[in-house]
Formats: structure tokens, sequence, C-alpha cells
């Protein structure tokens, strides 16, 4: 498991709004590893991991792109039927709530990487002291 940051971007829904991110990102050599796009009406959530969480921040900054950095993590599954589930299983049974998850996986390729965004849940009896 590796951490790393997730940037969500909101965007207007309209050409060339994620174009613009990949922009700003490609000309300051910061490669995507992960990117998830959703579109409500007029606006849009744009949620990226990136190689260098650093460099992107400031690559972000630069071109005045207003985003939110949450802590994230990633995780290399091998690429084959049940195996997400079985990672999810074991998240849920350490009481490890998700905010957010995408996963990908190239067709005919070994493994899957799954990044997710997680609240770990307040156990009763730790809250009780």
């Amino acid at each position: 498991m590796a951490k790393t940051k997730q940037f969500t971007i909101s965007v207007d829904n309209q050409p060339g709004a994620v174009a613009g991110i990949a922009k700003a990102l490609g000309s300051a050599k910061v490669n995507i590893l992960s990117l998830l796009g959703t579109a409500q009406g007029t606006g849009g959530t744009v949620q990226l991991i990136a190689d260098d969480p650093r460099r992107a921040k400031k690559a972000l900054d630069s071109a005045r792109i207003s985003y939110q950095e949450t802590p994230a993590e990633a995780y290399d599954l091998p690429n084959k039927p049940g195996a997400l589930a079985q990672y999810l299983d074991k998240l849920a049974a350490k009481g490890v709530n998700l905010n957010s998850i995408h996963a990908t996986a190239a067709k005919g390729g070994k493994k899957a990487v799954v990044v997710y965004t997680a609240e770990a849940a307040v156990k009763a009896a730790t809250a009780t002291a």
C-alpha cells in the first residue's frame, strides 16, 4: 500500500475542462497515474492521482486551478475476479469507511490498481475512556 494525495477539482461541464488540467500537469512534467471525472448538470468533478503530488500541487497553483488535496492510498491487486471484493472486505473488517474509490486494470494485465480515500471509523470501545 502506498500513501499518496488525491486532488479533487471542480470543473465546468464544457469541452476542454479536463484537457486544461491535463495540459497544466503535462507541461510541468507531472504524470497522471489515475483520473476519474464525473459531470452533474453544468458542473463536474475530477479526481486524480499524480506521480509527484508536490509538483502537481505547484503546477495546479501556477495554473490557478483550485483543488482539494486529500490523503489517499494506492494498492496493487491481482487482476482477477473477486480480488477487489476480498480487499474491500478486509478494509471493512478494520472499520475503514471509504469516501471515494476508483480502480483500473489494463486488459490482459496481471495487476489492477485501486485508489481510495477513507475515514477510519471510530470504534465505540476506543471512544470511551
